[in-house]
């Protein structure tokens, strides 16, 4: 018996070597590159990059507008140095069946590339990246969802096994474990995907490996359930800077994260599906490693200005540049339209940051207060995650900034306290769904809220509450004369100061039918320059004075000496 299990081990040895392993024994070392640009203006420093590191596998996203040759000889220099490229796509809304046709287009377009060019410069895999979790539909119709994200996943796979040789993998996060199947309560959804896809890539963003919450074991489950399906798992980990410091390495760095990956193979060698490592992702790790600038730290104090038409980003960028040097403009409150491309954002950003402004995603509506349109909020701060998530870091939007404003709707007059419970309730959730990427969180507040009452607690001011839920908040002292502005947001300022809180003092260039003494339209901006320098001198030896904002960019430009 012993001799024949010699004979059967030498026999499984032999066809090992002759036929290649199983896939699980492939280890992978990855990464993800989501700005498709840095392939082409940055090749060579991205393929030293992977031979400095190890790296074996890059998940690339794909901008589907440009043309194959953009692609061809990156790929093909990556493949001499044994660096495999697979395209990654996604979006929160791929899990929905009305998006299954943007779904597909990834499928259809690394089909007719790869049909396209040689053999050593084809893409060999697709990663699916969807996150429906960051949906608003996630939280009132979650079974929905995770029944269209089923559906979407089978189409998927089944569209790459008909293409042949393409390896299909998915990017999960470890919790997936914990939700159920709708149609089968006893099997974890986890376990649904890791049997649809050939490699799974678990999103263990920890930076330990033991303890009740330490990498291990959150990912222990998964590790067993690919196991039985005989499917390859990376475990991914995180360099990304967020508020959740255990979540990430951005603050221990990229020397600790290597020295708990290298431990991985002997603590998860057991586990037959264990097939390497990926990090999230190269711009931060690259940043981590000291070869690319972090992005500048934030002014000690703004001077800022609206933009709410987006499409001048593109019609004006080099006029708002220019106004924003001559008028020392650090800070952008941008409105986002969804429309509008992603590469216009970027472009814009880029040439801002360099120019050391900051920008933050505008938005807002009155309707915004109300729990019916929280989803609209959350769409925002979505939006900007996604876009984030694609952008180089200096790119990239620093935080969410609400004008909201209910005093105008008739409910207001109606029902007040039930309006002011829904707003609060969305400023809550805004703020949590915003610090969970770490983006810096500020609303527009009339000035004169400090004298409207908290529902339930008349001895809280709702500017005060405000104040303490959110980064900074921007009071709208809408006034033409530095002490009555002071006046507006004096107590303000004094109760910020006492709770580490900041402020910003916003002023009106708009012309405005309440009153002249609303607006610098009548004064000019000479005297509305005047009169902020003295604001500042009266509110500087605040802590909690953090500069100023005119409404808005397209007023003051025009606006009369």
């Amino acid at each position: 018996m012993k001799a024949a299990r010699i004979y059967l081990s030498v026999l499984c040895l032999t066809l090992g070597f002759l036929y290649g392993f199983s896939p699980a024994e492939k280890k992978s070392k990855a990464t993800w590159i989501w700005q498709s640009e840095t392939v082409g203006e940055n090749k060579q420093q991205v393929l030293t990059f992977c031979e400095e590191n190890d790296i074996t596998l890059i998940y690339l996203r794909i901008d589907m507008n440009k043309p194959y040759d953009y692609y061809r000889s990156f790929i093909r220099d990556a493949s001499a140095k044994g660096v495999e490229v697979h395209a990654v796509a996604g979006h929160p809304a791929w899990a929905l069946v009305s998006n299954q046709k943007r779904m597909l287009k990834i499928v259809n377009w690394v089909k007719q590339y790869n049909e396209s060019v040689a053999q050593a410069e084809r893409i060999k895999g697709i990663q699916l990246d969807i996150e429906p979790y960051l949906l608003p539909q996630w939280e009132t119709e979650q079974k929905r969802v995770i029944r269209e994200w089923q559906s979407n996943v089978k189409v998927f796979a089944a569209e790459l096994n008909e293409i042949g040789n393409l390896e299909a993998s998915v990017a999960i996060p470890f919790w997936l474990d914990d939700i159920p199947t709708p149609d089968n309560p006893d099997l974890p959804l986890s376990e649904w995907m890791i049997s649809r896809f050939d490699t799974i890539n678990i999103m263990a963003y920890r930076d330990k490996l033991d303890g009740p919450n330490g990498l291990l074991s959150l990912v222990d489950e998964e590790m067993e359930q690919a196991d039985k399906l005989e499917r390859r798992v990376l475990i991914a980990v995180n360099m990304k800077e967020i508020e959740d410091d255990h979540a990430s390495f951005a603050q221990e760095g990229a020397s600790e994260m290597n020295r708990m990956l290298d431990q991985l193979p002997d603590r998860l060698g057991e586990h037959s599906s264990y097939s390497g490592t990926a990090i999230h992702d190269y711009r931060y790790w690259q940043e981590a490693s000291g070869t690319i600038p972090a992005p500048p730290p934030a002014p000690s104090q703004y001077r800022g200005t609206y933009i709410w038409r987006a499409e001048t980003l593109k019609s004006e960028e080099d006029e708002i540049l220019a106004f924003a040097e001559k008028n020392e403009i650090n800070l952008l409150y941008i409105r986002i339209d969804m429309q509008q491309p992603p590469a216009m954002y970027q472009r814009f950003l880029k040439k801002a940051t360099a120019a050391g402004i900051e920008v933050h995603a505008l938005g807002g509506h009155p309707i915004w207060a109300l729990k019916e349109n929280r989803s609209k909020i959350l769409k925002l701060v979505n939006w900007v995650k996604a876009y984030n998530a694609q952008a180089d870091s200096d790119e990239q939007l620093r935080g969410v900034h609400l004008d909201i404003e209910p005093y105008v709707l008739p409910r207001w007059q109606e029902n007040k306290e039930e309006v002011l419970r829904q707003w609060m309730g969305n400023i809550e959730s805004f703020v949590a769904e915003a610090k969970k990427d770490g983006l810096k969180t500020s609303v527009d507040l009339a000035a004169w809220l400090d004298n409207t009452a908290v529902p339930g607690n008349p001895d809280v001011p709702l500017s005060h509450w405000m104040i303490d839920q959110l980064d900074h908040t921007t009071l709208m002292a809408f006034r033409d004369k530095a002490e009555q502005i002071v006046n507006l947001v004096e107590s303000q300022m004094k109760y910020a100061e006492s709770k580490g809180k900041k402020l910003v003092v916003a002023v009106e260039t708009k012309e405005s039918h309440e009153g002249e003494f609303v607006t610098f339209f009548e004064e000019g901006m000479g005297e509305m320059n005047q009169q902020l320098q003295l604001v500042a001198q009266l509110l500087g030896g605040y802590s909690s004075y953090l500069g100023q904002a005119v409404h808005a960019y397209e007023y003051w430009k025009n606006g009369k000496d």
